[in-house]
């Protein structure tokens, strides 16, 4: 399945390749009055017509193909896949952090007041004012 998936995208290169060098191969609006005028177009090498009905049938059969090849990776690739868990899922667990002991319920019994702060306020010392 993967030979066929690398197949078509060669496929779809090769014909958008195709589709610029077309593209850029024909003339554009204004150079046809020039060669309404017989300048040295009879000479050329797709006749006295000029390349404009061969070029732009080269440019459909070479989109038409990118096109099919577009469809053809949406059918190869769209296969469902089985959703799993999520993207960190694989990943290994962290390391377990150290336990941290939670201050007790009445911290202002049982604390010992740090310097300069009140038997009252020992258990808020360590704390964020807000």
């Amino acid at each position: 399945m993967n030979t066929l998936f690398t197949l078509i995208v060669v496929i779809q290169v090769l014909s958008a390749l195709a589709i610029i060098g077309l593209v850029l191969l024909q003339h554009g609006k204004g150079a046809d009055m020039g060669a309404a005028f017989g300048s040295g177009a009879s000479g050329s090498l797709f006749g006295a017509t000029g390349s404009s009905n061969f070029l732009s049938k080269s440019t459909a059969i070479a989109a038409a193909i990118f096109f099919c090849a577009t469809l053809a990776l949406a059918f190869v690739g769209g296969k469902n896949v089985p959703a799993s868990g999520g993207v960190m899922e694989g990943l290994p667990a962290a390391p377990a952090l150290p336990a941290t002991s939670a201050p007790a319920a009445d911290s202002a019994s049982t604390a010992v007041p740090s310097a300069g702060v009140p038997a009252e306020n020992a258990g808020q010392a360590n704390q964020i004012p807000k």
